[in-house]
């Protein structure tokens, strides 16, 4: 028996993004907390992906988060980690996915990091998707 995704749940309220950039603002400025936002694109259509962010749901720590934006994109954010760090924690991810999941279509995700340091000023969603979700800058 096959078992079907219904649309509403491959994406999360708005609502619970503007809490997200809330709490990294947050974190930076009230507690001097690094963060790191990563927005991540997948392929129209691509299988793999909506499979991949359930997983990083389940790897990531409480501390961390993760927004569904549509079926092929999400927002993620590692606390407390600055660029360097949370570039090898997605690409750690990624090759443990690929080895529990080898059955799987390999990844192909494009990845655009944003840091939000100490000195960061409060920041708005707007502002972030343009940052994150920037096409000619993806990896």
């Amino acid at each position: 028996m096959f078992e079907t995704i219904m649309a509403n749940d491959l994406t999360d309220d708005p609502r619970k993004l503007s809490a997200l950039i809330s709490r990294v603002s947050s974190l930076a400025s009230d507690y001097a907390v690094p963060s790191v936002l990563v927005g991540l694109v997948a392929d129209v259509g691509d299988t793999t992906f909506p499979e991949y962010i359930h997983y990083l749901q389940s790897a990531l720590r409480v501390e961390d988060g993760i927004f569904r934006m549509t079926r092929e994109r999400a927002v993620i954010h590692l606390a407390d980690v600055d660029r360097e760090q949370a570039e090898q924690v997605m690409e750690r991810l990624a090759e443990a996915f690929s080895d529990e999941f080898p059955a799987l279509s390999r990844l192909n995700i494009r990845t655009q990091v944003y840091e939000a340091k100490t000195d960061t000023p409060e920041l708005r969603v707007k502002d972030i998707l343009t940052r994150i979700f920037v096409v000619s800058t993806f990896h």
